[in-house]
């Protein structure tokens, strides 16, 4: 299932916009911020790729260490940013995914 939504996400984010809050002018834009560093551990290193991938175009900090078979996604985003989606279906995907990896997350349309 996440792996479904990983993938949504990545074409949505893919097609679409991001901008410091504030900046963003469309009628679906999710605003998101994790002001702590947070750790994800992932063997698949296909989904490690795409989770770095799609935290760096919502302009992230990214870092990974892999290790022993693995890799450790760290990353935060300490100010609030906005991303454009295309369709209200889109902004609740990306909105559900960023919450999952403990974002904070606001959706405005």
């Amino acid at each position: 299932m996440f792996r479904i939504a990983l993938l949504a996400v990545a074409i949505a984010v893919a097609f679409s916009t991001t901008s410091p809050a504030g900046n963003a002018s469309a009628a679906e834009i999710v605003s998101y911020r994790c002001e702590k560093w947070k750790t994800r551990h992932e063997h698949n290193p296909k989904q490690v790729e795409q989770i770095v991938d799609t935290l760096k175009k919502l302009k992230c900090e990214v870092q990974k260490h892999e290790h022993n078979g693995h890799a450790d996604i760290k990353y935060r985003c300490p100010k609030w940013l906005e991303h454009k989606a295309k369709t209200h279906e889109d902004a609740h995907k990306l909105e559900a995914w960023l919450k999952a990896l403990g974002f904070e997350t606001k959706h405005q349309h």
